[in-house]
């Protein structure tokens, strides 16, 4: 049936796709959670809200820092940068844009109940002032050098202050910016869309959480206008009813087609593809709490406290066979945690081993020669193949004596779950917003610490005091050669002691109609403004 829908494509008639061709139907791979841009940093919540919504910087698609809503900024010391502002942005309900409505945004997050994970929290609470000189400069202070502060910031996506009625607030994070008193814009809000109102290239229409969301072009967008009038943006979480609405005339864009279909797809002159490398980690993250929850029934100890039998665990894994069979070519295999050459890696690495051989010698060496049994977890909607792929790992534990189940759940259900830490072995993905380890270390691997804004990830509560010694000193280091050398010097640590396996990177792909042109993006985000008519 696939490879005669396939070879009809051909034969598909235009017309239809003509009468409608100022509304663009984007069929995404995942469903966003909320509209509310401050609620949870995933990708499908940054394709909803990078189309209504704008931060101070922006990043292209090969992830380079630019202006946005600030048109420039510098630094008068290691830790006070000033933002110049954009000045004639108007907001889609009419607001003038100024940096009152920066300070309330990010006021706004930490006072935000909804948000999940800590996603953005995290990066405020290491702000000691967000100040407003004057309608069109802010200067953001920092409680230590943050070298990667505009990338960070293209995450906090600004909302107006009129929003709701407003006293004056100033920024604290010692009393929340006194947030107790102050009314917030709610999670119901933004979802009814009362509330999801930025100065984007497209308005919110409506939000469908688990059907279509409604966009229309905003004629008042202060940069250039996009192609199209309307775009529906529709989850189907499935890749097979993705592409099947693409060769039905249902859609224009599917993200992430089935890899098995890329071949075919290539040689179909009705249909275009877009295949983009990203920094997206596909990885296992190994829980260290006592006991772990889904390690043995509970009982303890916990065998995954012990880096031998994190280390076995590893080599037990095929990763080139899962690059190769499971994700058709379309997959990086890892050799640490972020591709090699960019910032922070260890140079001339090879692809991490696979020997089950030495796998059952460490799992003996660490007394586990009849093995132990544990649950893994996963989404089987979020990443490429992420249910092909934790049964293949369960698989290859099961090889070693490592008695495993699988328990693989849609991601809406999954990402609540893993945020209140309810799973051991919980398999993740995450792309960095920079070329940096320091990203993904300061998020996943240093000790948690909330004060600080490090560890909001570190789900496993893995904790080591020569990693922290490398990764958060490299956090405030401003000189970039002592910096590398640090995060190398993590990364090296992170491999002895894996506390988290890495799997794979990524490789983000579409699929379109013919008469269209995208180029994709390392952060395989969707967005309709850069989808053009060829």
């Amino acid at each position: 049936m696939k490879r005669s829908l396939l070879a009809g494509i051909a034969c598909l008639a235009l017309g239809a796709q003509s009468a409608q061709a100022q509304t663009l139907r984007i069929a995404m791979a995942a469903e966003p959670t909320s509209a509310d841009p401050q609620q949870y940093a995933a990708a499908p919540n940054s394709t909803l809200h990078n189309h209504v919504f704008e931060s101070l910087v922006s990043l292209d698609a090969r992830l380079k820092a630019g202006p946005s809503l600030a048109v420039s900024w510098s630094r008068r010391d290691d830790t006070t940068w000033v933002f110049q502002l954009r000045q004639g942005v108007t907001f889609h309900n009419g607001h003038p844009f100024t940096a009152a409505d920066v300070v309330f945004s990010f006021c706004r997050i930490l006072n935000n109940e909804s948000e999940l994970a800590v996603s953005y929290s995290s990066f405020v609470r290491r702000l000691t002032r967000v100040e407003a000189e004057g309608p069109n400069t802010v200067v953001i202070g920092t409680r230590e050098p943050e070298p990667l502060l505009p990338a960070d910031l293209s995450s906090l996506r600004i909302i107006p202050s009129n929003l709701v009625a407003a006293r004056p607030i100033a920024f604290s994070v010692a009393d929340n910016c006194a947030g107790a008193g102050q009314p917030w814009p709610t999670l119901a809000q933004f979802n009814d869309g009362s509330a999801a109102i930025g100065t984007g290239p497209f308005r919110m229409r409506s939000f469908g959480r688990s059907g279509v969301t409604e966009l229309s072009r905003n004629d008042t967008y202060w940069g250039p206008k996009p192609h199209w009038a309307e775009v529906r943006l529709q989850p189907v979480t499935a890749a097979g009813p993705r592409l099947a609405g693409l060769l039905a005339g249902d859609h224009d864009v599917v993200e992430a087609p089935a890899t098995g279909d890329i071949p075919r797809l290539r040689s179909n002159d009705a249909v275009r593809l877009a295949v983009s490398p990203t920094t997206r980690l596909i990885f296992l993250q190994l829980d260290q709490r006592e006991p772990a929850p889904f390690v043995n029934g509970g009982a303890a100890p916990n065998p995954l406290r012990d880096a031998r039998v994190r280390q076995a665990l590893s080599l037990a894994i095929d990763r080139k066979a899962i690059a190769d069979r499971i994700m058709d070519g379309l997959a990086l295999p890892a050799t640490q945690f972020l591709p090699e050459g960019m910032f922070g890696t260890l140079p001339g690495l090879p692809t991490l081993p696979y020997d089950p051989a030495r796998a059952r010698a460490l799992l003996a060496e660490a007394g586990h020669a009849n093995g132990f049994a544990l649950t893994l977890h996963a989404t089987n909607n979020r990443y490429v193949n992420d249910a092909r792929i934790i049964q293949a790992v369960g698989q290859y534990w099961s090889r070693i004596g490592v008695r495993t189940e699988v328990d693989a759940m849609p991601s809406n259900v999954f990402f609540g779950r893993r945020a209140r830490r309810e799973f051991s072995v919980p398999m993740g993905g995450w792309a960095a917003s920079a070329e940096e380890t320091l990203l993904f270390f300061r998020t996943w691997m240093t000790t948690t610490n909330r004060d600080r804004g490090i560890g909001g990830s570190n789900y496993g509560n893995w904790s080591n005091a020569a990693f922290d010694a490398a990764a958060v000193q490299a956090l405030t280091t401003m000189e970039e050669a002592e910096r590398g050398r640090l995060l190398r010097e993590a990364s090296r640590i992170g491999l002895e002691e894996m506390p988290i396996l890495p799997l794979h990177f990524e490789s983000a792909a579409w699929a379109f109609r013919r008469g269209l042109a995208y180029d994709g993006r390392m952060d395989q985000q969707t967005l309709a403004q850069e989808i053009r008519p060829q």
